[in-house]
């Protein structure tokens, strides 16, 4: 009698057997990234890193400065908070209170 054969263990195998015989595809154009290690292991890796990350993202003169209008924010008095609170407690009781006589 044949063995059963687990169909995940024959997937397994498969894409091993494929990824044995596929050719490697080599460096991408440009060469592999050189992101250097940061967990700490060399003090100038993160300092290199925070480098790259601060240098702007294209050249030339930078942008005019534009004046933006930020209209003024108007806050609601205390009173209206509080009341809205109230009002809104009273009618979720009054709905508890409903369902519950229901």
């Amino acid at each position: 009698m044949s063995e059963q054969t687990d169909p995940e263990r024959l997937l397994a195998e498969a894409l091993r057997a494929q990824a044995r015989s596929a050719p490697h595809p080599g460096p991408p154009p440009g060469g592999w990234p050189q992101l250097g290690l940061l967990s700490g292991a060399d003090a100038s890796s993160l300092e290199r890193e925070r480098a790259a990350l601060e240098q702007p993202a294209r050249s030339g003169p930078p942008p005019a400065k534009v004046r933006r209008v930020v209209p003024q924010v108007r806050h609601l008095p205390v009173y209206w908070v509080l009341g809205l609170a109230a009002v809104l407690g009273l009618a979720t009781g009054a709905v508890i209170g409903l369902i519950t006589l229901l």
